[in-house]
């Protein structure tokens, strides 16, 4: 179910793209990759906008919906798949080695015999 809702996303993305690629922002569009005036008496320059629009909108909100869809899918999985990260948090943290650092009255100061 989750490999054909993601499979619908991908279908709907590219249909997506090649119909925002079909249009043109100055005018041209569709009606001009079809030999002009002869497309747009059977299609209509209008229509071809309108047309063109409703299936922007219809695959973004399609986009939307089956991303959402996939939320509640995945929903019903309790719980990690990683046991790696499982079993690293049942661990007690390491703890650092003790250093034998030497303590403050131990250390002399340098004094300057040279004088």
């Amino acid at each position: 179910m989750y490999a054909l809702v993601i499979g619908l996303i991908i279908l709907f993305a590219v249909l997506l793209v090649l119909v925002i690629l079909a249009q043109n922002s100055k005018g041209g569009g569709l009606t001009s990759q079809f030999g002009g005036s002869a497309a747009s008496n059977i299609i209509g320059v209008k229509k071809t906008g309108d047309l063109l629009e409703k299936l922007t909108w219809s695959f973004i909100i399609g986009i939307m919906v089956l991303c959402l869809a996939t939320n509640f899918i995945t929903a019903d999985r309790g719980g990690s798949n990683n046991n790696i990260l499982d079993r690293a948090g049942e661990q007690a943290p390491a703890q650092a080695p003790a250093m034998d650092l030497p303590s403050s009255s131990e250390t002399t100061p340098a004094t300057d015999s040279a004088k």
